[in-house]
């Protein structure tokens, strides 16, 4: 796919983080259209480092431990006057949402106020958001301490802390031992200095949804289906699929919010349809390559947003398309117990487009059109071959400095930042 709009002009891109699946993907995305694309990134190898569309790579204070450090350095950036659009890719968009009145006369943006991205970004606040538009989701309560956490839990259930990505403060809880290791967790991560929720499991499919919304408007949507989990419940394979209802209440919600820039659901479909049940929301776009290759520019739609443009509604994508992570596909194989046999076979079969491969196009480390990104694939590999046990560590790579915690929340919302 790629751009097909009359008098196009590159545009200069800042990339808000490089570490994560979503902003590797993103630059893909701008790469093939053209684009001119830098990164700004507290890791010295984040994964965005290793593609051929990046032009600089700016290591940058980290958000979660200075805030308003990063907050200074984009904004030197941005005086510079070299970009055209500031690209919030992951959760950078709280900090700039609180202050995009001085971040907008320096380049395009596109977020909404701060208090609706605040209440999409919150597990909690967007619970009671389901509860006020009668939206399905999972038997929640919200609980605050240890002794109401005890008191609230139904085996099966997820614990969830208001704040979380990454699949970072999620446990699946299904008897007393599981019980007791997240108590652990909570207690030692400070989880109960707020509100921790209790959701009933569900059985079914992941699913996600995302799209791009101008003042309040759905513009362009697309969903997709997990096919393979891995690590830390990622997708490792996932299907376009048609979601009319998704569509419908995804664009309820973001009318609700007003809001403006990119928003994803995350939901659980049962096998008798059921659902959906919604479970999670993310300010952003995820991993954006799959809706690219089903027919659909969203990051394209969110540049035009950011510029001041009203695009037209995009139409719906192709659906039936298969994607995989190698990486991911790697990691969660090691993490199941997977052998050095087992990864060598899934290495061929990936390479080979063999196996669960047969159709499916790889989106997150495209190493036959940007020849780098093989880079961090390899070294996951050879890594893994090594030593399968270093899944866990590996997954938690991504658990960087760009990512907040609770801390950084309170002080990007306190008065004095």
């Amino acid at each position: 796919m790629t751009t097909s709009r009359p008098n196009f002009k590159p545009l200069r891109i800042l990339l808000s983080e490089g570490t994560s699946t979503s902003a590797r993907e993103a630059v893909t995305v701008l790469g093939l259209a053209g684009h001119v694309v830098d990164v700004c990134d507290p890791a010295g190898a984040g994964l965005a480092r290793f593609s051929r569309f990046v032009r600089t790579y700016h290591r940058c204070p980290g958000m979660r431990e200075n805030p308003l450090g990063f907050l200074r350095f984009i904004e030197n950036l941005l005086a510079t006057g070299d970009y055209d659009v500031l690209l919030p890719i992951h959760e950078q968009g709280f900090l700039f949402a609180r202050v995009q009145e001085r971040l907008i006369p320096l380049a395009g943006l596109a977020l909404p106020s701060f208090a609706s991205y605040r209440a999409a970004h919150s597990k909690a606040g967007f619970s009671r958001m389901l509860s006020e538009l009668g939206l399905p989701q999972p038997e929640t309560r919200i609980v605050a301490g240890a002794d109401a956490l005890r008191a609230a839990v139904r085996f099966p259930c997820v614990i969830k802390t208001t704040i979380g990505t990454a699949s970072r403060g999620v446990w699946v809880v299904r008897d007393d031992a599981d019980l007791a290791l997240a108590m652990r967790e909570l207690e030692a991560g400070n989880g109960f200095a707020g509100e921790v929720l209790v959701q009933a499991r569900v059985a079914g499919a992941t699913e996600k949804a995302q799209g791009v919304f101008c003042r309040g408007e759905l513009v362009g949507f697309h969903a997709t289906r997990q096919i393979m989990e891995g690590a830390g419940g990622g997708d490792a394979i996932k299907r376009g699929v048609r979601r009319d209802r998704v569509r419908d209440d995804l664009a309820a919600i973001g009318r609700h919010l007003a809001w403006h820039g990119a928003l994803s659901i995350d939901f659980i479909m049962p096998d008798d349809d059921s659902g959906p049940f919604y479970i999670d929301c993310n300010p952003r776009l995820v991993e954006p390559m799959a809706a690219w290759l089903a027919g659909i520019d969203l990051v394209d739609l969110l540049l035009r947003i950011s510029l001041g443009e009203t695009p037209e509604v995009a139409p719906a994508t192709r659906e039936g398309v298969v994607t995989h992570q190698a990486i991911q596909v790697l990691l969660g194989s090691a993490q199941r117990g997977g052998s050095r046999r087992g990864l060598l076979r899934i290495c061929r079969d990936i390479w080979c487009r063999g196996g669960d491969y047969v159709g499916s196009t790889e989106e997150l480390t495209p190493v036959r059109m940007d020849w780098l990104s093989a880079v961090p694939l390899v070294m996951t590999a050879v890594l893994l071959l090594v030593s399968p046990g270093l899944s866990h560590v590996l997954a938690k790579r991504g658990w960087g400095q760009h990512l907040l915690d609770a801390r950084t929340v309170a002080t990007i919302e306190s008065e004095a930042f």
